[in-house]
């Protein structure tokens, strides 16, 4: 069982993954912290209880210390987690910076569940293609392990006809309206047809991003709204 602790300074978006966490097989949640201070305590507290940390869901924009600040102090936990980012931050200054500081994996804000669990799988999939314990390591085990990180995305975690691009930006344009928005004004927003923005709009409250909400208007038929959770 992987032991995984995350770090989100906000509550409820860390209930939300702690959520994700709980649907996937072989993981658990370990610890759930919101500052930088609290996650480097219980990473060695726990190793020093002999049930160390094996994953990190680490935000970057804590309120006392960066989260690449933290995953590289992390690196001086024995044995050292992994670190998997979460983050809003898209600048490619961030994600050379993340990868400098041992991040493993960078998983964008927001997100689904399907690529949440693409990461993670993804992730188990690099330990089980290497030896358990201290064994030595040949170069076709760790090429073999660094190609399951390498494997893009759209291959294993976007269902058919889904692009993730296109799903950001759907996901973000609703984020943006407090009251919600429907298919023809996201298709509009986005640059999509009504019945596109439609597909995604249901699978990304299929994946308990967005919420449904029934408008009754004075004519017509009711509209259905997509909200922000």
């Amino acid at each position: 069982m992987i032991r995984v602790m995350i770090v989100e300074d906000e509550k409820l978006i860390a209930t939300a993954h702690q959520t994700y966490v709980e649907r996937m097989s072989g993981f658990e949640v370990a610890a759930v912290v919101h500052t930088g201070r609290d996650a480097m305590r219980a990473a060695t507290t726990a190793a020093a209880a002999g049930t160390p940390i094996d994953l990190v869901l680490m935000d970057i924009g804590l309120p006392d210390a960066s989260g690449l600040d933290v995953a590289a102090a992390l690196g001086g936990v024995r044995p050292s987690p992994d670190v998997i980012a979460i983050t809003s931050a898209r600048d490619l200054a961030m994600v050379r910076s993340a990868v400098a500081h041992g991040v493993m994996l960078y998983l964008l804000k927001p997100f689904t569940f399907a690529a949440f669990r693409d990461k993670l799988e993804r992730y188990l999939e690099f330990r089980n293609a290497l030896p358990e314990g201290e064994s030595a390591v040949s170069q076709r085990d760790i090429d073999r392990a660094m190609g399951v990180l390498r494997t893009p995305e759209e291959r294993t975690a976007s269902p058919k006809g889904i692009a993730p691009q296109t799903s950001d930006e759907i996901a973000r344009v609703v984020r943006a309206a407090p009251n919600g928005l429907g298919a023809t004004e996201v298709g509009k927003s986005v640059g999509v047809s009504r019945v596109t923005a439609w597909r995604y709009l249901e699978k990304l409250a299929d994946d308990g991003i967005l919420q449904r909400r029934t408008e009754y208007g004075k004519a017509g038929r009711p509209q259905v709204l997509y909200v922000w959770r």
